[in-house]
């Protein structure tokens, strides 16, 4: 971190702040865009892509912006940013190929038009940070393998949890410590339930209640398990993870079995857990010296050590993911090759065949974490592909949803993305196969 506010301190003295284009402007975008209107030391926000543009003038407006130019091309764009101008548009094509624009930070919640985002910054050589965990979860192995293939970074963020994990997990390597487990701490889990529910939490503050739905109901939980899983290499323990109960999360040390973690590595969470935020890693320690000074600075008798983050603030801690990024062409959280972990769908209630699904956070389905080749096995439906699916079958409340029980739309990119990445690493479905995971 020092070395990343030196930089930072050096761009901003030579007046050569990181140029940000943000496309998205709901309730995360205008937190990050409030945050680097400040501004942020050696970092601007220099343009907004938004499809609705009141939406875009008010994240602006209410960063701090007193005025603002519309483009609608990216050498207009980057002839106004050489004026020290910001921009606002509603084609983010206009943000991803503007030549004045050195990282795109991606907050739409969207699939298939986040993707097309994604692949337009790669081609341009961008360098891309996602604050997009439906996104990632699906596609992220095959989006990460094209950026490096175009020689750009592709990243989450720190501040979610995934990468608020893996920075620590990262430190911890650094000192020379063994991370064998990982994950985030969770207030409540409820499968069931839907925006109805939710809409009062969702009123209160100021949120989407479909997003705060898929808070709830573990979508989003499985989507950031499945970002972690793919960044580490761990696998969880069982679909939807185990999810212990406990007081502290340093409880974490004695309750994930030991046998998992020490062969595979494990991502988890600890559910209902002091702090009651952030996120956990877990250390093995065998050396007998070792422990006993653990044992001596309080950490407990081991073999297995708790560290945690107390705190997880997107819109803030995502300066650090764009600083290290652009400084040091190093991603946060990122796939480290094939993917580990999916977001399989699951019934939420009993449903017809000709019902049409209706997405993440939605009446019909959530989704659960599970390891890459058991979902393949299964021909499971990600949940991020659900929404539109029309069902071809009746199905009973908690039941898997296959790809075998649904009609998906036609011309869709995401599940033409999907396919390739699934062709780019065959699972190979026989017993104890080479990928078996």
């Amino acid at each position: 971190m020092n070395a990343i506010d030196t930089a930072l301190r050096k761009r901003e003295a030579e007046g050569k702040p990181i140029r940000v284009g943000m496309i998205g402007a709901g309730s995360t975008g205008r937190a990050i865009a409030l945050q680097l209107g400040t501004p942020a030391l050696g970092i601007r926000l220099v343009a907004l892509a938004n499809r609705t543009r009141a939406n875009g003038e008010r994240a602006l407006r209410e960063a701090g912006f007193e005025s603002w130019v519309d483009c609608s091309n990216a050498s207009k764009a980057a002839s106004e940013i050489q004026l020290g101008r910001t921009i606002l548009t509603d084609d983010p094509h206009v943000l991803t190929s503007c030549e004045n624009i050195d990282i795109i930070v991606e907050v739409t919640g969207s699939v298939g038009p986040a993707a097309r985002v994604v692949l337009d910054a790669i081609d341009h050589r961008k360098h891309t940070v996602i604050v997009n965990a439906e996104l990632d979860s699906l596609l992220g192995p095959l989006l990460k393998a094209k950026a490096d293939e175009a020689g750009v970074v592709f990243t989450n963020t720190d501040g979610d949890e995934p990468g608020v994990a893996m920075t620590l997990l990262r430190y911890l390597r650094t000192l020379g410590l063994r991370p064998v487990a990982a994950g985030n701490i969770k207030g409540m889990v409820d499968y069931y339930r839907n925006p109805d529910t939710q809409s009062e939490f969702a009123r209160r503050h100021g949120q989407d209640a479909r997003k705060v739905t898929s808070f709830a109901d573990a979508t989003k939980l499985s989507m950031e398990a499945t970002v972690l899983a793919n960044a580490t290499g761990f696998k969880v323990g069982q679909r939807g993870m185990y999810g212990t109960k406990c007081d502290h999360v340093s409880e974490m040390a004695t309750t994930l079995p030991a046998d998992e973690m020490l062969s595979h590595g494990l991502i988890d969470y600890a559910l209902g857990a002091a702090p009651h935020t952030g996120a956990f890693v877990v250390v093995h320690e065998d050396s007998n010296l070792k422990r006993a000074q653990f044992s001596y600075n309080k950490l407990g008798d081991g073999p297995f050590y708790v560290f945690h983050t107390p705190f997880h603030v997107p819109h803030v801690q995502v300066i650090s993911t764009i600083a290290r990024a652009v400084l040091f062409g190093d991603a946060t959280v990122s796939p480290i090759g094939r993917p580990v972990c999916e977001v399989v769908s699951m019934a939420k209630k009993d449903m017809c065949a000709g019902e049409i699904l209706d997405g993440v956070g939605g009446f019909s389905a959530y989704g659960l974490v599970e390891n890459s080749k058991a979902a393949r096995v299964e021909n499971a439906l990600p949940i991020s592909l659900s929404e539109g699916c029309v069902l071809c079958r009746n199905l009973k409340k908690g039941e898997p949803i296959s790809l075998d029980h649904v009609e998906i739309p036609r011309l869709r990119l995401a599940d033409k993305l999907f396919k390739e990445q699934l062709g780019r690493w065959p699972t190979d479905l026989s017993p104890g196969g080479a990928n078996d995971n």
